[in-house]
């Protein structure tokens, strides 16, 4: 059964507030200390778009060509994936399940037979294997207390060792320590455990854990993680491991494979967990759907079943009915990442894309690529974005369904001032926001303004920084929820931040978390291939935020499919985008 308790954890003369769940700010709480704490428990901060509708399709382009076939809403496709839960909401979902009638010892019966099912799948022979489960005072103590007596009855020999004495044992957990006593299964104090065995169960603590650990529970992670040559599986999460942000604390247990129930946890999805996790196994233990509809969960896992979502090629079609794409971007010196930009969004699938850039350096863009049209701006030597080129490029922005700026813009004062004007501009399309853009945007918030619902940003931590006003004191890793809260509560509209453990929202919407690992992508000119993908998406009709997740994996699993040819990296950006096509199946 799902465990968000930390009791073992938490308490004691040196709990914090925080480790208590207290949820009254300190008269000096920063804004991203609070958007960390709300998507820690599931609520959504106020955002410019309070009081609309919880998802939108965003303004449509006013295209001249009908769309290939309808586009599926946004709503529909974030039903379709994955939810993923923080551990406040898990704790819900059980009480509305129970609520329903279902027992609290039927869901742990449940969790007890799934984590067996995993475990028999890695081990198959357990006769005669010797079993250790370590048991919390929690829910996943009383897992591990109901995986023993099913495990004896598959001939292994295993042994429980409890945290605390059996008689504080409270509730369903209490309920299965009494059976598996009487089945024979032995009980001893977590003080006998040596770590010698060959399996290991561990139950000491759920998803509720944050904080640090104690030194006693230090040292028995510690234990657990020596002698690597038993497998060991986790109950739900494995010790340690903050749940929501993924992190050790300082240390967790090392798990062979972890088996987590009823929806996965953000901390589970993100890269830098899997050296301990494992393989995470996402197992149904009867938790009705009408309690989990109840309290929606306040994520969504990306992975690449989502690329069935892309749209669909049509025999009737042709290059109008799949969108015209326009980048600006491709200063003197930095149109390399234009071009990508452009090359990206041909690759997938846009009808027409067009590249507009001081005449200076459009060749470069263009980057002798037949496919990809120009509109070169100022005279033949003009290296400089200008104000005026702005009404210059009208006619083409109005004849667009998808706008990619930034890529190799630069961010002199000339291309703050041409970007301050195209952003006041009237436009009929979305806009996709990235690279120097965002940079020159964060040394002008005011002009965040001019964003719209259905415009997407793309920024990496740096860049994200940038737009926050501080450019040092975020942590990449622990407040990356809380960074993309507050840039989607600034701006008002879809937000990727890009890097290992992409996260993606809009406003009133669940954040979706793409956790792939692909070293393939970390090379120069990766985001901006990227970029290109999302425009092109746009301008095929996609919603904004389904445009910028069906990008992202689309993008990541492009990465992959080079990890055969380069499995140490060395590969190139535009090789990225030329193995777009080749990940799409025919469908």
């Amino acid at each position: 059964m799902p465990d968000t308790q930390a009791e073992d954890q938490t308490e004691g003369p040196d709990q914090t507030a925080e480790d208590r769940g207290a949820d009254a700010p300190s008269s000096g709480e920063k804004p991203l200390a609070k958007a960390d704490k709300a998507a820690r428990t599931g609520a959504r901060p106020a955002s410019k778009s309070e009081g609309r509708t919880r998802t939108r399709k965003g303004k449509k382009a006013q295209a001249n060509e009908p769309r290939p076939v309808p586009q599926l809403a946004t709503e529909d496709f974030l039903a379709a994936l994955a939810p993923v839960t923080t551990a406040e909401e898990m704790r819900q979902w059980d009480a509305d399940a129970m609520a329903l009638g279902i027992p609290g010892h039927v869901l742990m019966e449940n969790a007890a037979q799934a984590a067996r099912s995993v475990l028999c799948a890695a081990v198959p022979d357990l006769a005669g294997k010797r079993v250790a489960l370590l048991m919390g005072s929690g829910n996943n103590g009383g897992d591990a207390a109901a995986l023993s007596r099913m495990l004896l009855d598959l001939g292994a020999s295993p042994v429980v060792y409890h945290t605390k004495p059996l008689e504080s044992a409270r509730g369903d957990a209490a309920f299965f320590v009494q059976i598996a006593q009487t089945c024979g299964v032995p009980f001893e104090p977590v003080e006998h455990f040596a770590g010698t065995c060959d399996i290991l169960v561990d139950g000491l603590l759920g998803t509720g854990f944050q904080g640090g650990l104690r030194e006693d529970l230090l040292n028995l992670v510690r234990l657990c993680n020596s002698g690597r040559q038993k497998y060991t599986l986790a109950l739900d999460i494995p010790s340690g491991l903050d749940s929501f942000t993924g992190l050790a604390c300082p240390e967790a247990v090392r798990a062979d494979a972890t088996v987590t129930f009823a929806a996965a946890k953000p901390g589970l999805i993100l890269p830098w967990a899997q050296a301990y996790t494992g393989p995470v196994h996402v197992c149904y233990i009867g938790t009705p759907l009408k309690a989990s509809m109840k309290t929606q969960a306040s994520f969504r896992e990306l992975d690449a079943a989502a690329l069935a979502f892309l749209p669909d090629c049509q025999k009737t079609a042709y290059k109008n009915s799949y969108g015209h794409v326009l980048v600006v971007g491709g200063a003197h010196g930095l149109s390399g990442a234009a071009h990508i930009s452009a090359w990206a969004a041909l690759r997938a699938g846009a009808g027409l894309v067009t590249a507009a850039a001081p005449s200076a350096s459009i060749g470069e863009v263009k980057g002798g690529a037949a496919e990809i049209m120009v509109r070169p701006l100022g005279s033949a030597s003009e290296r400089n974005w200008r104000k005026k080129d702005v009404a210059d490029l009208a006619d083409l922005m109005a004849r667009v369904q998808a706008l990619l700026v930034g890529p190799g813009m630069g961010r002199d004062e000339d291309s703050a001032t041409f970007l301050q004007a195209l952003l006041k501009k009237d436009r009929s399309c979305p806009l996709v926001l990235d690279a120097d853009a965002l940079m020159i945007l964060g040394e002008n918030r005011e002009l965040a303004k001019f964003l719209r619902p259905e415009d997407i940003v793309t920024p990496h931590l740096g860049e994200a920084r940038a737009l926050l006003g501080n450019r040092s004191s975020i942590d990449p890793v622990s407040q990356r929820h809380a960074v993309l809260a507050s840039l989607c509560e600034m701006l008002g509209c879809t937000v990727l931040l890009k890097g290992p453990g992409t996260m993606i929202k809009a406003p009133d919407t669940p954040t979706l978390l793409f956790g792939a690992d692909v070293p393939q992508l970390s090379c120069g000119g990766s985001g901006d291939c990227l970029g290109g993908v999302i425009a092109a998406l746009v301008a095929q009709g996609v919603p904004s935020l389904q445009a910028a997740a069906l990008g992202c994996v689309w993008h990541g699993e492009a990465g992959r499919a080079l990890q055969d040819e380069y499995p140490a990296r060395g590969n190139l950006a535009h090789e990225i985008a030329d193995r777009l096509p080749c990940v799409v199946r025919k469908r």
